[in-house]
């Protein structure tokens, strides 16, 4: 069993959040609560964060300040 999030808008029925099987399936749809328009955000999209996240070359080397508990 899976569950994933989705929106209705009366007449579609859009995922927000990736489908997690490639094959078909019975499914049963369970309307929740209503959602104000103004707060439905577009669907996730991968690689959209490409370039606007880095990390240190060093990220992963022992810090000083725990020194004493390493050795």
């Amino acid at each position: 069993m899976y569950a994933i999030k989705a929106i209705y808008d009366g007449t579609n029925l859009r995922p927000i959040q990736q489908i997690p099987v490639n094959e078909n399936y019975e499914v049963v749809i369970t309307f929740i609560k209503p959602i104000k328009k103004d707060s439905v955000r577009p669907p996730f999209k991968y690689g959209s964060m490409n370039g606007k996240i880095w990390m240190s070359d060093d990220f992963d080397a022992p810090l000083d300040d725990f020194k004493e508990y390493m050795e």
